[in-house]
């Protein structure tokens, strides 16, 4: 192999791919890159069997060959090296790789490019959607966060993804919690399909689509083992999870008693305040709402939380309260992480009481709910 690239795109890729290297493994091998020289293209590819990411960048091919080396150590000494195209090679017959750039060289031992697992790849015939990126991005954002962090239940430590028509849903549950979001395909498909996808692996697809612009091609693999993403040079894979997701839209409400409209920013810095309290109390911040007494005036709603130790923290804030007053609990963080990623100006918190799940939307959307279990209000 003899093959030279730009040291900024083999940098910016050999970055890309790492992230599927296995960081603990018995097999050596999954801890290295794998390079494949062919016409005018060098191929980088990584996976720890659970993702996979490879990618392709323009090159100088010389002589055409294939082999891995140690993905840290390569991306570490590439990193290094000035802006000047950079040279990979080696030897027939000799696994080790001569990188050399400009006024430094190294020689890297490899193994193998046989031991190097297979790649899923897009297959003729398979199931396939299409999507707009960055709404693929924005969906994985707003839902991944919901997901268990543990495997104790494997089907909640993943996103629902659900092909159906022209519509794609993505959902995720931690049993405290569920965020559904759904969105446009670019053209519909032929029947429906369900898929549930690691949140982890969502965390990286949505890394890898950046800014992208070109359309992505999502294709599950024949048995339904592997879901494979296409977006211009660049492959994603992951191992789908087996299971049945719980039915999602028995959890949402339908109706709400109280219905608060208010401003997300405002919404957000008063439970971040209020969670600095809640830290010593279980997480607990109290949302209060009153209607006022004059019926052109707005409502206000109170966000507090009580520590016993270290005192108490209130803040309130107008808003439209259609419905009777009331008061629900909620873990702050939970509230934290769907106000942080919300890019509305003003969000909508249905309610139905204290002790039933409360909801809250973006005002200007129907396309996003998140469900979320109240706390026990009770004595500090």
């Amino acid at each position: 192999m003899d093959v030279s690239a730009p040291q900024d795109l083999l940098q910016r890729s050999l970055s890309q791919v790492s992230r599927a290297v296995a960081t603990k493994t018995t097999y050596p091998v999954l801890s290295n890159v794998l390079i494949e020289a062919t016409d005018d293209s060098l191929k980088l590819a990584a996976t720890n069997q659970e993702i996979g990411i490879s990618t392709s960048i323009p090159a100088q091919v010389a002589e055409a060959g294939r082999m891995t080396v140690d993905a840290r150590l390569l991306s570490e000494f590439v990193n290094t090296l000035p802006a000047e195209p950079v040279r990979l090679s080696n030897e027939l017959g000799r696994l080790v790789l001569k990188v050399q750039g400009m006024g430094a060289d190294a020689e890297i031992n490899g193994i193998d490019a046989d031991e190097f697992p297979l790649m899923p790849q897009p297959e003729a015939g398979a199931y396939s959607a299409a999507v707009d990126p960055q709404v693929l991005r924005e969906m994985i954002g707003l839902v991944e966060f919901a997901a268990a962090s543990d495997d104790s239940r494997p089907v909640l430590a993943g996103v629902l993804v659900r092909f159906d028509g022209d519509r794609l849903t993505m959902a995720s549950a931690d049993g405290f919690r569920l965020a559904v979001r759904e969105g446009q395909l670019t053209a519909p498909v032929t029947e429906r399909l369900d898929i549930i996808v690691p949140a982890r692996a969502m965390r990286e697809l949505s890394r890898i689509l950046g800014d992208r612009t070109e359309p992505v091609e999502l294709t599950v693999t024949p048995n339904r083992g592997q879901l494979v993403v296409s977006t211009g040079d660049t492959t994603f894979s992951s191992r789908l999870i087996d299971g049945t997701f719980p039915d999602f839209r028995q959890i949402i409400p339908r109706e709400f008693a109280t219905e608060i409209e208010l401003s997300r920013e405002e919404f957000l810095t008063a439970v971040r305040r209020a969670g600095f309290f809640a830290r010593d109390n279980n997480d607990v911040v109290r949302i209060g709402a009153r209607v006022s007494s004059d019926e052109l005036a707005p409502g206000q709603v109170q966000v507090s939380a009580t520590a016993a130790e270290r005192g108490s923290s209130q803040s309130e804030m107008t808003a439209a309260v259609n419905g009777p007053e009331g008061q629900i609990a909620f873990n702050s963080r939970y509230l934290l992480d769907v106000l942080s990623v919300l890019r509305t100006g003003r969000v909508v918190l249905g309610m139905n009481g204290s002790n039933q799940a409360g909801v809250l939307r973006p005002l200007e959307s129907t396309d996003y709910t998140y469900v979320i279990m109240p706390m026990v209000i009770g004595a500090n």
